[in-house]
Parts: C-alpha cells; structure tokens; sequence
C-alpha cells in the first residue's frame, strides 16, 4: 500500500493495481512521489516499472489491466462532508474516500467504523440520477434522483483542491447548475469570449482620465 504526495499532503493508501490504473487514466504521472509502508519514497514510473519487470508482464497482459480500467473517466480523493435527504444507503464514511468517475456511474469508496472494526464498502450513483451540482471552492454538491422517492438526495463532497472539484463538476454529464449558483466551470474555459473585469475597470479608468483631460483643456483655452 502506497500513500500519493499530492501538493504536501498525503492520499490514499493505494494498492498498486489502483496506483497502476490511476496512471493509465492519467490522473497520476509517472513523476509523483510515493510513501511506501515503510516509509521508504518512490515514484509511480519506477512502482510501474519495477511491477511490469518482477511480474512479468507480455503485451496482453498490459492490455488486460488497460481495459480493466477503460470505464474510469478519473479518480479523486475526497471526504465526506454531508448528506441531506433519503435515497442511497450510504456508509458513515470516515477520513479519505476514492470518488471514480466511470461511464455510467460515479463510484465513492472508502472505510467506516463498525463497532471495534474497520469496514470497506461503495456507494454506486448513476450519472443519470445526479439531477444538479454546485461548486463551492473545494465542495462539489451534487442533487441525485432517488427512483419511487419524491425530492432528491443532496451529498456534499471535499474534493481537497480546487481544480480536482472543478474536474469532478465537469464530468457530471447531467447534472445542470443548482439553482442560482456558479456554473459548474471550475476553470475558464479556453477561448473563452468577453473582457475580464479587471480589464474593464482599466479602460473605464482610462476613459475617466482622458475625459478629465479634455475638460481641462477646452476650460484653458475658453
């Protein structure tokens, strides 16, 4: 089991097949830095090297972890902050969750305590179901459907970074604003039209100053 160095925290821990699919789907490069149980660092490029080197592994049976992991559209970690409403059973989640975006589900697993034991499970939402989303900094709140239940079930998500919420927001296929909040964008978009409002307080400033000019002038001269 390995630990992720993202941006001076730790995430996971990660087994290495995940770790290994985690990179296919590129949410990890090969430059990112792991925490071995021991304590002992590596990097995910020597973890995929030094996996394919001991075990082995021929052209099929790359393909074979390939195509396990073509229906994960990526993968973040995240807490659970929230849930409002009935509908999906989900476990009292404790401490670090793995949220995977897959092509028809968004798949949320991580661990809970049960009496004196820690147990896994997930919680499967299909895309479809997730009505409405609401980005808030790091939080990513998202409405599902619950079938044969009137209302919808709310589950609030600390994705831990900006961006990695932005991302999640995105690939929510259906999911439409929440009433009266920010679109889902979590970064402008490229080519993106219109005049950033810094801009526009420049060139109102400026117009401000020439007029002043003008007037200073036309006074003078009269």
């Amino acid at each position: 089991m390995y630990h992720v160095l993202l941006e001076g925290r730790r995430i996971g821990p990660y087994d290495r097949r995940t770790i290994v699919g985690m990179r296919v789907k590129k949410a990890l490069t090969s430059e990112h830095v792991l925490v071995g149980a021991d304590g002992m660092q590596t990097t995910v490029g020597d973890l995929v090297r030094g996996q394919q080197s001991d075990s082995g592994f021929g052209p099929s049976e790359n393909s074979r972890l390939s195509s396990s992991y073509s229906v994960v559209q990526g993968i973040h970690a995240a807490h659970l902050l929230e849930i409002e409403g009935k509908g999906h059973v989900i476990p009292p989640f404790k401490g670090e969750l793995e949220v995977r975006v897959q092509t028809k589900v968004l798949r949320v697993s991580g661990r809970f305590r049960e009496g004196l034991a820690w147990k896994e499970d997930r919680v499967k939402f299909p895309l479809q179901d997730i009505a409405h989303a609401r980005l808030r900094g790091t939080v990513v709140d998202m409405w599902v459907r619950v079938p044969d239940r009137a209302g919808m079930q709310r589950i609030s998500l600390d994705l831990l970074t900006p961006d990695a919420a932005g991302d999640l927001a995105e690939s929510l296929p259906f999911a439409a604003p929440w009433p009266g909040s920010e679109p889902l964008a979590g970064r402008p978009q490229a080519g993106a039209s219109g005049v950033h409002p810094l801009l526009w307080a420049v060139l109102v400033s400026a117009a401000v100053l020439v007029g002043g000019v003008l007037v200073w002038v036309l006074a003078h001269r009269l």
